[in-house]
């Protein structure tokens, strides 16, 4: 049913934390939903997994402004035809190059090997040696004796040779199932360490995961009923509502729970970085699944170095899992993206000890263990993990894209916008202090609903860090939808399309009449096309004066803005009926500007098109020649699309908006 979906809609996005943690074949097939024309054979991909040094070596070569040797050519033209990278060597290696020429072209040459024999240009997935800033692990192991109650249903059950490996690392489950009427927690020493180590933190926000949906509600009610600890539960058996009371209330930092206990999937995807301790009150028996749970309080926003505390029985299956996973993954204090194909390959093994924690042998596993991941360690930062990092920072480009970011976080034109629009429509404005407020529709609203906005109301904040910490804010941002949203209400309607101002300028005689217009050229084309990606609506600004001048490039639209002044809607109608002549005269002129203008961003919009779209077709005709399930026809569809989309791309414009200025000396 989802590849028949993916056939179907323009855009398909899948993202997961753990991308491998139902095997590679899995993994394989969600890449093949994504682009089937190169991922197209697991075997090949298999082998392909095997060999991405000599690929992460080349664009290594590339990335140093060096002239390339002759090895170094014959080594990329290996995996890309000479054909396609004799002309771009001419220009790496010319002297007479530009600079920002050779970078272009060094750039692309990367591009087209990640693709082509890389990670592809559909995976992205940044790493830690790429993002820094991440808080420390510190992994706290508390070994506690077996009670006598789960020993003996563990004898009782081994001895009628029905114990599965989940009853030793959950006995908790096992003696329920054998004693509904008696509450495992009255006894389990995990409860009582967790009691203590809520009281010595009292000021702190706990997350406690456990693997069973019944393992967490039963915590929480004794945490609430024998300790009146303020706690609050967080399962899959919730709804979604539910779930974000819950989530909400642990946020809380005035009158909130202290303690969140959830289960492991109910936990999936939730972000609880303003805490820093985590209890795993029993260990999942995925490394993936277990970095997931960690992955709840380690993440971009966590400001403090993570606690993990593993309460565990000692000589049980749990503590052999935790040894493990610490001493033979260290899995607890770093990420371990090879866990799950170690688990593969070891688990077996290790599951024979879960049975006797007391066999020979165990220690040697582990150095196996270790020995191994430290040798795949290696290799996945040689080879895949260092081309997933080169095709997922994106260079000085995101860079700069950052800093453009960071600039506009620290700007209050945002603010000032999304209040004074929210005023506008007519949204009721709360505000909560800590740098949040409530918006609320209303019965006086300019539209009946306003998409975005809730009937309950949205919480939500300017500040980018505050949302970070706290998943229940909204982070408004210009391309947030309920901002987006308010400006087509506003420019698509009749609001703000006239004006008429005085300009106070002693420079200027009295009466000076100037005509302000905004032209958007845009496309009117088939939605399918997409032309908008290469010509989205773009404004071109106009200021003509009484002689037919145009002096938009003179006069800056905010240094006008600051000289200008309002007037009443009386004195505006007396001034457009003294002035109409003279107006449609202006309008006519500056049609005239924007058809002067308007080729040049055309021609612009196709010379993109052309580029983006040529760069397609040749890499679907690169890709024919390895995978001979790339039909001609696919091609030719290309083909058309490009000729179709420069021919819609034509010069259509129209007025949006116009401003009269009338000149006053006070």
């Amino acid at each position: 049913m989802v590849e028949k979906l993916t056939t179907q809609i323009p855009s398909v996005l899948l993202l997961t934390a753990t991308p491998e943690q139902l095997g590679q074949e899995s993994h394989f097939a969600r890449l093949a939903l994504l682009d089937s024309d190169r991922f197209y054979d697991y075997s090949a991909f298999e082998q392909e997994q095997n060999a991405y040094q000599p690929v992460a070596d080349a664009v290594a070569t590339l990335l140093n402004d060096k002239l390339l040797s002759d090895a170094e050519q014959n080594a990329i033209a290996e995996l890309l035809s000479e054909e396609d990278t004799e002309p771009m060597f001419k220009i790496i290696n010319s002297k007479k190059s530009a600079e920002s020429d050779r970078l272009q072209v060094r750039q692309e040459l990367i591009k087209e090997l990640i693709d082509r024999h890389g990670t592809s240009r559909v995976l992205f997935r940044n790493t830690r040696q790429g993002v820094k800033g991440f808080p420390h692990r510190e992994y706290y192991q508390i070994s506690l004796e077996l009670p006598n109650q789960y020993a003996n249903a563990l004898k009782v059950m081994g001895t009628m040779g029905a114990l599965q490996m989940s009853d030793r690392l959950y006995p908790e489950r096992l003696f329920q199932r054998f004693n509904p009427n008696v509450r495992w927690t009255e006894f389990d020493p995990r409860v009582e360490w967790l009691i203590t180590f809520l009281k010595n933190h009292r000021d702190e926000k706990i997350l406690v995961i456990c693997k069973h949906a019944e393992t967490a509600i039963a915590l929480e009610q004794i945490l609430r009923e024998k300790e009146a600890i303020r706690s609050a539960v967080f399962h899959e058996k919730m709804s979604i509502v539910e779930r974000d009371k819950a989530s909400a209330y642990f946020a809380q930092q005035e009158e909130g729970a202290q303690v969140l206990i959830s289960s492991s999937i109910g936990s999936e995807g939730r972000n609880f970085q303003f805490a820093s301790n985590l209890v795993l009150f029993g260990l999942p028996d995925n490394p993936d699944l277990l970095e997931q749970s960690i992955g709840r309080l380690d993440r971009i926003g966590q400001k403090n170095d993570i606690k993990i505390h593993v309460p565990c029985f000692e000589n049980s299956a749990q503590s052999v899992l935790a040894d493990w996973y610490h001493q033979g993954l260290n899995a607890f204090e770093e990420t371990c993206p090879m866990g799950t194909a170690l688990y593969r390959e070891f688990g077996e093994a290790l599951g024979s000890y879960f049975l006797n924690s007391q066999a020979d042998g165990f220690a040697e596993l582990i150095a196996k263990t270790n020995k191994r991941q430290k040798a795949l360690k290696a290799e996945l930062e040689r080879g895949r993990d260092r081309l997933l990092e080169l095709n997922s920072n994106g260079g000085e480009q995101a860079q700069q894209l950052a800093e453009e970011i960071s600039k506009q976080d620290n700007q209050p034109q945002l603010v000032n916008f999304a209040l004074n629009l929210f005023d506008v429509i007519g949204v009721e404005q709360e505000d909560l202090g800590e740098q949040s407020i409530v918006i609320r529709p209303t019965g006086h609203m300019l539209v009946p609903d306003f998409p975005g906005l809730s009937e309950e109301g949205n919480t939500v904040t300017f500040n980018r860090q505050l949302a970070l910490m706290r998943e229940e804010l909204e982070f408004l941002t210009w391309d947030h939808p309920m901002i987006r949203n308010g400006i087509d209400l506003i420019t698509a309607g009749d609001i703000g399309k006239s004006a008429v101002s005085l300009l106070i300028n002693k420079n200027l005689p009295a009466g000076t009449l100037l005509l302000e217009t905004i032209f958007v050229v845009e496309t009117q084309a088939p939605k399918g096309l997409n032309l908008t990606r290469f010509l989205p609506p773009t404004p071109i600004r106009v200021l003509m004066d009484a002689k037919g001048n145009n002096l938009a490039s003179q006069v800056s639209f905010n240094g006008l803005e600051k000289q200008l002044k309002p007037v009443n809607r009386q004195m505006a109608n007396q001034i457009v009926k003294m002035a109409r002549r003279n107006i449609e005269k202006l309008i006519k002129l500056s049609e005239q500007k924007v058809a002067e203008q308007a080729p040049d961003i055309i021609a612009q919009a196709k010379a993109e098109a052309n580029s983006k779209l040529q760069a397609e077709l040749h890499r679907l005709e690169a890709l024919k020649s390895v995978n001979k399930n790339i039909r001609d026809d696919e091609i030719q569809a290309l083909e058309q699309q490009l000729n179709e989309t420069l021919a819609q791309l034509l010069a259509n414009w129209r007025l949006d908006s116009l401003r009269v200025i009338v000149s006053n000396q006070e």
